[in-house]
């Protein structure tokens, strides 16, 4: 009995083997496994978006809560504006391992739609990659992500998060400039730091995101939003 069993559940038998064929075989659409497949992908990639627009939502929130009260009153430190840099920052590297997540997912129905689905629709133009269906598979059985984290901040950087911390570099700048009692950089102190110190890790932060941002690479996210000719074929 138990050789049996064995035998019945061999994971390298021909059955096991051919578990999947006809799933995608034209005899089975439209209802077919691939368009359940591509459902549940699209669902996936919705969720991660929303995570990825809550990060967003809670820094912009934040940044706001904290420039209010930073110029509500002249005896308000100016140092709560640098605070309100790092949480900033730290939703920034939160998006950023949540955006990784998401390209997995949006990779996946980026390759379905332009190999499976644009070739349905117009079956006279060429696949745009003829070995979709393998690069699928290997995404399947060892999902792995296919931006690095530099590459998602940079992303999130040039999409949102440096115009925020801009914002803030601006805010702190007027902030320490023109609303305190002593002058630059005796204003820019934070307790026995000097201004002048303050404001050059200040500066070089903001230096190294934009460094970060505008550093010529090679884009290995499924961006397609990224293609320069993108509005040039609108209306095609």
């Amino acid at each position: 009995m138990h050789d049996d069993t064995e035998k019945r559940f061999d994971p390298t038998s021909e059955g096991e083997r051919a578990i999947g064929r006809g799933f995608f075989e034209e005899e089975s659409a439209p209802g077919s496994a691939l368009a359940h497949l591509y459902r549940g992908e699209i669902h996936r990639m919705k969720l991660w978006r929303e995570r990825l627009d809550k990060t967003t939502n809670w820094a912009v929130i934040l940044m706001g809560a904290i420039l209010t009260w930073a110029f509500s009153s002249a005896g308000n430190p100016h140092y709560v504006i640098l605070v309100g840099m790092a949480t900033v920052g730290v939703f920034l590297t939160i998006e950023a391992r949540r955006y990784r997540a998401y390209d997995i997912w949006r990779s996946r129905v980026r390759i379905m739609q332009e190999n499976a689905y644009a070739q349905a629709l117009d079956p006279s133009t060429d696949v745009a990659d003829e070995a979709w269906r393998a690069k699928l598979s290997r995404n399947y059985r060892t999902p792995a992500m296919a931006i690095s984290v530099e590459e998602a901040i940079a992303h999130r950087l040039r999409r949102v998060y440096l115009s925020l911390f801009t914002i803030l570099v601006l805010a702190w700048a007027i902030r320490v400039g023109a609303f305190s009692i002593q002058p630059w950089p005796e204003s820019a102190a934070i307790g026995s730091i000097p201004g002048l110190v303050v404001s050059a890790i200040v500066g070089g932060a903001y230096l190294l995101l934009v460094g970060i941002a505008a550093r010529p690479r090679t884009w290995h996210g499924l961006g397609e939003l990224r293609r320069k000719d993108l509005r040039k074929h609108r209306n095609h």
